[in-house]
């Protein structure tokens, strides 16, 4: 009986992997390091177009301290292992929990998952990795404390920990997670731990609400990055409003979107709309709930009649958009008059809350909630649309400027359609600022159509660099092209910082296309 070949680290003899992983279950008990295949089973799952023997680890380990973590790269840096960190392992559609490449070993910070504190009269917390956006949902509401959450969209078994490092973001006035952090606590690749911003100084009452400290101010260091593993992390919470209003605009054509973002952008700065508003395409709208099959079973782009017959059907837009208003029922009453003058100057838009927008298909639902900081998981339908398993998330960015946002979307239309995939995609508004998300669904079971979406991803990168639009964020598959974009200089900076930091190239080689 034939079994498979084992895998190593790249790099590392047999017998040194066999006297680290002795050491590892010294550090951490036997329990809490994995080698065997079904046990490693978990951490191969990928979303992505890429080959699954390139995502497979040697082993994985599970620590549940602070020092755990420093003993483990302590031992890494001897036995030069190269280790994959995740906090909960759902960045589900930008790699997943598996490694960069095969043969790291996977550092699962999951049971690292205490909230050490929730101070709600300055509004802050400290986390370890582990904890998930759910868990400190029912944390909150358990201590009947009035404060919310921004969560990203597939939110209650996410982790605020790991979507700030990879600069995720939300949906509520705290939408922009890594704005909103405040204080690291990072476990050195040499084993020494540092606490960023004010945590240096010995029991600081400031750690959680003044980000910058004294001297340079590092803790972008650590986000999309491998110079360090962040074990403890300070966030700020939203007050809760004495009032709230979700509400739906809704705008017919294609071309409409450059007069949304238009009539949207000096509402926002201004704050009048002071949420992460989404711009929501008829297919990710309808993709939460329906399947494409329904309304076309071919295997190129889904065509302008089915799109149409979509609309009336499940009474959405082409473009649907979702935002709130918060604080006084007399500031929303205000504002929202604002809105309606702005909006309603054209003729082109419908805008509607209450009852109203609830009787409207689509998924104000569900936006209401994420837009106050509630737990939900109906994004996680657009996986049903195509089926078989495949999806990557492929995330421009653009000035929130209607004529960007027209080019964006048709250089996107044009590219899908020239390979067979939808446009399933939103915007995300922030003040000044749009992230494009598309999310390219593929059958993976397919290996013609998992090598065309891998051939459609590359040629966004390329074909969007070319325009000017860098992307923000992206799988592992794809990092290593995304940081060619960003130039050499600029890639020269993050080896130097490697090199000082990480000489070993221990900590997640590869992350952000960041290596020695």
């Amino acid at each position: 009986m034939s079994t498979s070949p084992r895998i190593l680290p790249k790099g590392v003899a047999e017998a040194d992997f066999d006297t680290a992983l002795a050491r590892f279950r010294d550090i951490l008990g036997a329990d809490s390091v994995l080698t065997e295949s079904d046990q490693l089973a978990p951490y191969t799952k990928i979303m992505m177009a890429g080959d699954d023997q390139d995502y497979i680890p040697s082993a994985a380990l599970l620590p549940t301290t602070t020092e755990q973590v420093q003993e483990i790269v302590r031992t890494c840096n001897q036995y030069k292992i190269p280790i994959w960190t995740i906090s909960t392992g759902k960045n589900l559609g930008y790699g997943s929990a598996a490694p960069g490449e095969t043969g790291q070993v996977m550092l699962d910070m999951h049971r690292m998952n205490r909230i050490l504190d929730v101070d709600p009269d300055v509004c802050t917390a400290l986390l370890e990795p582990g904890v998930t956006y759910q868990q400190l949902h029912d944390y909150i509401k358990e201590n009947d404390l009035k404060l919310w959450l921004d969560p990203p969209a597939p939110s209650a078994i996410a982790g605020p920990v790991g979507n700030t490092l990879d600069r995720g973001v939300g949906y509520t006035p705290y939408g922009e997670h890594f704005m909103f952090q405040c204080g690291m606590e990072v476990v050195l690749a040499n084993g020494e731990v540092v606490r960023t911003g004010m945590g240096g100084i010995e029991n600081s009452s400031s750690w959680q609400v003044f980000k910058w400290g004294y001297g340079p101010y590092i803790d972008g260091l650590f986000t999309q990055s491998n110079y360090g593993i962040v074990t403890k992390m300070g966030l700020w919470l939203m007050p809760e409003p004495p009032a709230y209003r979700p509400f739906l605009i809704q705008y017919q054509d294609p071309e409409d979107i450059e007069e949304i973002v238009d009539v949207l952008r000096p509402l926002r700065i201004a704050q009048i709309i002071p949420n992460a508003v989404v711009i929501v395409h008829t297919l990710w709208d309808a993709g939460t709930h329906v399947t494409r099959k329904e309304y076309y079973d071919g295997n190129d782009s889904i065509p302008r009649e089915a799109i149409d017959r979509i609309k009336a059907d499940q009474g959405i837009g082409e473009w649907n958009v979702y935002a709130a208003l918060y604080g006084t029922p007399e500031q929303i009453d205000v504002n929202w008059k604002i809105i309606e003058q702005a909006f309603g100057a054209s003729g082109k838009a419908r805008l509607m809350y209450g009852e109203e927008a609830e009787k409207r298909g689509g998924g104000f639902s569900y936006r209401s909630a994420l837009m106050k900081g509630d737990m939900n998981l109906q994004e996680f339908g657009l996986y049903n649309w195509r089926g078989g398993g495949g999806s990557m998330w492929f995330a421009p960015v653009s000035q929130a400027k209607g004529s960007e946002t027209r080019d964006q979307t048709e250089l996107a239309q044009q590219i899908l359609g020239k390979y067979g995939f939808d446009y399933v995609a939103e915007y995300i508004v922030g003040w000044r600022d749009m992230h494009h998300v598309i999310d390219l669904l593929y059958n993976r079971q397919d290996p013609e159509e998992t090598q065309r979406a891998h051939a459609c991803f590359s040629e966004l990168i390329d074909e969007f660099a070319k325009r000017g639009y860098g992307i923000y964020r992206t799988n592992t598959e794809f990092m290593e092209k995304a940081a060619g974009t960003f130039g050499e200089p600029l890639r020269e900076v993050h080896r130097t910082l490697k090199r000082a930091l990480d000489p070993n190239g221990i900590l997640s080689p590869g992350k952000s296309g960041i290596r020695l």
